[in-house]
């Protein structure tokens, strides 16, 4: 991997990689957790740069420049990042390049395309209300987080979002949108990728890497249940979780570990033993989190509003487990890991997706480490680390059914 500070400040990562495909992808230095007021504005942000261009009028003429190469394009945004990608042959890499900085230097943000973007925004949080599978996240974070702003939803609310004006994307946009402040990622096989790039990134500012206000949460003391209530569905959907450590913390990669064991597709703990063993659910799974200032780790399923009890218990039970993890169980956990990550290492945008986001943490070469650092965690280390944060008072977000 290669990595320079072009002349306008922004930061490249390029990663050689012999594939028929190329991916480009940008990673801004802002997210949810830096609003202050317009809660939201950094996702309108992603969907209004692709509503034109000074050079691509609308957004089909930006989509189909991507899309009539055989490429795919997509950007997310989170609580620490708003990211975009666009993946193409590798002979269409140009097209890539250019499309990417159009729509991050040259949007439009017209007046009526930020009122049409609102509905759309209303549509995708009434998505996510109406499913208990998404939503059950939103009850999670806002239990597991009393201070801290990832409590709130990355799309802000319906209020927050309809009093956005063009004016405030703008100012937004100018505030967070320039070369210091954002990395690129090319992952694939690329002649002369820095001329190229530093040629079409020719915009220029004087402003630094942003940085955002720690918040420190509270210590959590008790248990913490949120709960809602729905007559028109037959599941009922819970998430069991602990605050852990940021990504930079050595405890986080026997986090990792334990993500392996207990969530591991159909092999894993948790699924195991509430679907394989006792039929209690048809959904089971793991998810964890692990950012520059917050980790946590949780267990979700769908389950029978009569069974709540009996797997939460269950999940309790394997947490408990671990401080008593078998040698074998960590290294099954280590294998799977590593298959993971060498599976995902064949696609180009995983890898720029990676690279971009060790690189925000400080460290891009850290995405070349990683598996020797989960090769160094010890069962000891995997019962230190069970025992430490698993065994403090729990969060729960239930939406019950029928």
């Amino acid at each position: 991997m290669k990595r320079w500070v072009l002349k306008n400040g922004m930061t490249l990562l390029y990663e050689p990689k012999r594939t028929a495909s190329v991916t480009v992808q940008v990673l801004v230095n802002v997210g949810s957790d830096w609003e202050k007021r317009l809660f939201g504005i950094s996702h309108f942000i992603e969907h209004m740069v692709f509503e034109g261009t000074k050079k691509r009028k609308d957004a089909k003429e930006i989509t189909n420049a991507v899309e009539k190469v055989g490429g795919v394009s997509n950007a997310y945004t989170t609580n620490a990042r708003t990211c975009y990608h666009i993946k193409v042959p590798k002979k269409h890499f140009d097209v890539a390049l250019d499309v990417t900085a159009d729509t991050l230097i040259n949007p439009l943000f017209r007046p009526k395309d930020t009122e049409r973007q609102k509905n759309i925004i209303f549509k995708e949080i009434d998505l996510v209300t109406d499913e208990p599978r998404y939503h059950q996240w939103i009850l999670f974070q806002k239990a597991l987080f009393l201070k801290h702003p990832s409590r709130n939803p990355t799309y802000g609310t319906r209020a927050s979002v309809k009093n956005v004006r063009s004016e405030d994307l703008w100012k937004f946009f100018r505030d967070n949108y320039y070369p210091k402040n954002m990395i690129i990622a090319i992952v694939g096989e690329v002649k002369d990728v820095k001329r190229k790039v530093e040629t079409i990134f020719n915009n220029k500012s004087e402003k630094k890497w942003a940085t955002k206000a720690i918040v420190h949460e509270p210590e959590q003391k008790s248990v913490r249940v949120k709960k809602e209530k729905r007559k028109d569905q037959e599941s009922t959907y819970l998430i069991i979780g602990h605050r852990t450590v940021p990504r930079l913390h050595k405890d986080s990669y026997a986090v990792d570990i334990i993500g392996g064991i207990l969530g591991r597709g159909q092999s894993g703990w948790m699924f195991d033993e509430i679907r394989n063993k006792r039929g209690l659910a048809y959904e089971v799974g793991t998810e964890q989190a692990n950012e520059l200032d917050f980790g946590f780790f949780a267990t979700f399923s769908s389950v029978d509003s009569k069974n709540v009890e009996k797997v939460k218990e269950l999940i309790l039970q394997q947490l408990k487990k671990l401080e008593k993890v078998s040698r074998m169980d960590v290294q099954e956990a280590k294998t799977y890991i590593e298959g993971s990550y060498l599976l995902d290492s064949e696609d180009t945008q995983k890898v720029a997706d990676e690279l971009l986001f060790w690189e925000q943490m400080g460290d891009a070469q850290g995405h070349k480490r990683y598996l020797k650092k989960i090769q160094a965690v010890s069962v000891d280390d995997v019962r230190r680390v069970a025992k430490k944060y698993f065994s403090k008072p729990y969060v729960m977000a239930v939406i019950e059914g029928k």
